[in-house]
This record gives C-alpha cells, structure tokens and sequence, in this order.
C-alpha cells in the first residue's frame, strides 16, 4: 500500500496557486482507485511565518511526504509519478 500526504503551500488570490491546486486535486481524483491514502493539505504563507520564510518566492509550492516536489507550475504527469 502507498500512502503519501501532500502539501500545497500558497496564498489566497494567487491564480498560480488555483492552478496547481486544481491539478492536484485531478490527480487525486484519477488516482482514487489505487489503494493508499493521500492527504492533502494547505498552507497559507500569509498566516504561517515559517512557510513565508522558506517559501514565498517559489509559491505555489507542492510537498509530497514533506519534501518540495514542485513549485510555480505544477507537472500532473511528474505527479502521477511520484505517487503510483
């Protein structure tokens, strides 16, 4: 069984971050017939300091089992990778 969380770091208002969101939730959505779990939260840089710090040039940013896996543009097949 795979299981991964996810993590998408952005703010409100950003159009990058309404993207990536909108193509990982595809992911997920074609991926629901494999088992495991997938978590995914979010994280908003405007309310979290320690996210600001680390990330706020590169939003959105996308952690797969907390490591950065992609920023700015999210890949969908670089994703469908990672979590098959």
């Amino acid at each position: 069984m795979l299981d991964h969380s996810l993590t998408l770091i952005g703010r409100s208002g950003c159009h990058l971050c309404d993207d990536a969101r909108a193509v990982v939730e595809s992911v997920l959505t074609e991926l629901s017939e494999m088992p495991g779990t997938r978590l995914l939260t979010e994280i908003d840089i405007d309310t979290e300091p320690e996210a600001r710090r680390i990330y706020a040039d590169q939003i959105p940013v996308l952690l797969v089992d907390g490591k950065v896996h992609n920023f700015w543009r999210i890949d969908r097949d670089r994703l469908i990778s990672a979590l098959a």
